[in-house]
């Protein structure tokens, strides 16, 4: 028995190694990778594993690590930050999509209970693919990744009720209303329990443990309050899965959520692929040559209703046409945890044979599209908004009317227009507050545009990408347009459509990777500013720091790196400034702009007192004096407080003569 079920494993692992590998290549979710290799060596495939049973009754410790690492990675803090979003959008889309799925469930003939089970199947989506796609496209921190993570956490919550309730939801015809009320008795008390002991008993035991050090002896204790709670939720008649949850709720509330996190998931992820690979080996492959044809008819009816439900949610929640569609298409697939639900329900006797393997192969199918359609989704959002049926308001999202600009239209001019108002929208739009530069935010998330218009009528709801939107904030009449959102899809068409609107603007955006540069260049960006790149600079000068280098030497280093890197950086396009063309030219220069501050050594001087050019090397190209510009300043011309000095010069002297600028600078003897 023992050689068996470990040639099995070894089986499975080989196979899995091979098929993963090609999956990879392909980009198709390694889920499906397991499932494929549940399907080869199972049972109705080259019946190379033996023991079905056994590899079985492995896999549920994956669902039970599952469970785990889910309670274990909610945050308490940061679900209530999200809210309204998790609870509304995820309640609405797991509710609408029971309910639609459940009638056409009865048209075809299925039993009530049945109907609200398959409801329950086909509501959840797959929190493993979409998040991956989600990071791998650098969309986790836009709109649509914000609202798509929202979802699925609701998702991953409500999958503890269904488990809770399928028992009962099998013998919905006799004692249906006596048993439920029992159940939910027994859950409040675990919960209760549950609540107490991360609260007082588990951080106390976990501190202890903690303190000798000891990874085995930590890795022991996690394991053993997870099967523990799991234990006693079986033993009063609840479910393995509602034990494991709860237990990681326990351990989140602690500050050893993390290290026991990192100890869990390798072998959370080994134990799940015994269980993707098992539910692979219960699908009937004959079945689906078979019925090929309805059962690809059956997974585009389940991709169409998901996205459907799922996109007008979003819309519901304030957030344009075009987030909408990309969130509906993101979330269209269905999950992991239905698999989990699924086999519950096979053995309960709420799905027949027949029916769980047509969920099979339509999940699988869905899983394996998810990628394509993601990759589609832009496309079609895009295609949808030209469509001429639409109406102009309805693109806009549902909100938008009343989140519109404080400033009237006809009011913007010479401003700067900032696009996102996550971290670097906020510091931006501080700053520019604080200097009396004219200005208006750009958002798209309704909540975040009715917070911030308490303290800042600035701010406005609305999708950049939209042409009717930019005219809106007058683009045509801005000097300036900061884009600071992290979708490099819509960075590029905001771009694009910014200088077709107006030629003249100064565009500067950010970007997450170095190879985008050269993409942002060419269609009309100014400046890019690369996070690669900074964070590169800020932690070598933070080693330099650690290692005393002076603080003077450090900027100087700084200014030198930026100078060299950037002319690097920008040679990827190929067209550039006058200005640039100069700098280029002259190897070394730099031109900067100096604000002469109060009580600063060359306030009050005459250019030749300052001995800006003769000792600095430095040479004074324009002065800004309040609306009033000074091209080309004679010696004789005094340096006011306030004035905003252009000058030209090599990276060392433009560094070396900052210091004067600034206020009770003493100069050096």
């Amino acid at each position: 028995m023992e050689d068996s079920l470990l040639t099995d494993i070894n089986i499975i692992f080989g196979m899995s190694i091979f098929i993963l590998l090609i999956f990879y290549r392909l980009g198709i979710p390694l889920v499906v990778g397991f499932l494929l290799t549940g399907i080869i060596v199972g049972p109705h495939g080259l019946g190379a594993v033996t023991s079905v049973e056994q590899v079985e009754t492995v896999s549920d410790i994956g669902v039970i690590l599952l469970m785990f690492t889910i309670g274990a990675e909610l945050s308490i803090k940061d679900l209530w930050e999200m809210r309204r979003s998790v609870l509304i959008g995820g309640s609405l889309q797991v509710v609408l999509t029971i309910v639609t799925t459940y009638f056409l469930a009865m048209k075809v003939g299925m039993s009530a209970p049945s109907a609200l089970f398959v409801g329950f199947l086909i509501s959840l989506s797959s929190t493993a693919i979409v998040l991956k796609q989600l990071q791998e496209r650098s969309e986790i921190y836009t709109p649509q990744g914000g609202i798509s993570l929202a979802i699925l956490i609701f998702q991953d919550i409500v999958t503890v009720p269904m488990i809770l309730v399928t028992p009962v939801l099998a013998g919905a015809t006799d004692g249906f209303g006596s048993s439920l009320p029992v159940l939910l008795l027994k859950a409040i008390i675990i919960i209760t329990i549950v609540v107490l002991s991360a609260r007082t008993l588990v951080p106390a035991l976990l501190y202890q443990i903690a303190k000798t050090r000891n990874r085995e002896l930590f890795l022991l204790s996690i394991v053993f309050i997870g099967l523990t709670v799991a234990w006693i939720t079986a033993y009063i008649g609840l479910s393995l899965a509602l034990g494991a949850f709860l237990a990681g709720l326990i351990i989140s509330e602690s500050e050893y959520s993390h290290q026991a996190l990192g100890n869990l998931m390798p072998f959370k992820d080994m134990f799940m692929s015994f269980f993707f690979v098992s539910i692979g080996m219960l699908l009937n492959i004959n079945n689906v040559f078979e019925n090929f044809t309805w059962l690809l008819y059956m997974a585009l009816v389940v991709l169409l209703l998901k996205a459907t439900v799922s996109g007008a949610v979003t819309y519901l929640l304030g957030y344009p046409f075009r987030t909408a569609i990309l969130v509906g298409l993101a979330l269209g697939q269905v999950g992991e945890f239905s698999f989990v639900l699924s086999k519950a329900g096979l053995d309960l006797g709420l799905l027949d044979s027949t029916t769980y393997q047509s969920f099979l192969a339509v999940s699988i199918i869905t899983m394996g599209a998810t990628s394509i359609v993601i990759d589609l989704s832009p496309r079609v959002a895009d295609a949808a908004l030209k469509a001429p049926h639409i109406p102009e308001r309805m693109k806009q999202g549902l909100y938008s009317a009343n989140l519109a600009p404080g400033k009237k239209e006809e009011e913007l001019k010479d401003h700067a227009i900032i696009v996102g108002f996550g971290l670097n929208g906020k510091t931006i739009s501080r700053v520019a507050r604080e200097t009396g530069i004219p200005y208006i935010i750009l958002d798209m998330n309704p909540e975040t545009v009715m917070k911030e218009r308490q303290y800042d009528d600035n701010i406005c709801f609305g999708d950049a990408t939209d042409v009717l939107i930019l005219e809106h904030v007058s683009l045509e009449k801005a000097r300036v347009l900061v884009i600071g959102i992290s979708d490099p899809l819509d960075t590029r068409k905001i771009v694009s459509l910014a200088k077709k609107m107006n030629p003249n603007i100064y565009i500067i955006t950010r970007t997450r990777f170095l190879k985008e540069m050269a993409h942002l260049y060419e269609i009309g960006a100014d400046e890019v500013v690369p996070e690669e790149y900074e964070i590169s600079i800020e932690i070598f000068a933070r080693l330099l720091d650690k290692y005393m280098v002076p603080r003077d030497q450090i900027d100087k280093f700084i200014e030198e790196v930026r100078a060299d890197g950037y002319k690097m950086l920008r040679s990827y396009t190929t067209e550039v400034t006058d200005t640039e063309k100069i700098c280029a030219s002259l190897p070394g220069v730099q031109m900067i702009t100096l604000n002469v501050e109060i009580d600063s050594y060359i306030a009050g001087k005459t250019i030749a007192e300052t001995g800006l050019r003769n000792k600095y090397g430095i040479t004074l190209l324009a002065i800004q004096r309040k609306e009033k510009v000074i091209p080309n300043p004679d010696a004789s011309t005094v340096l006011m407080v306030n004035d905003l000095c252009i000058v030209l010069g090599s990276a060392e002297d433009t560094s070396k003569v900052r210091r004067l600028f600034k206020s009770n600078y003493i100069l050096e003897p």
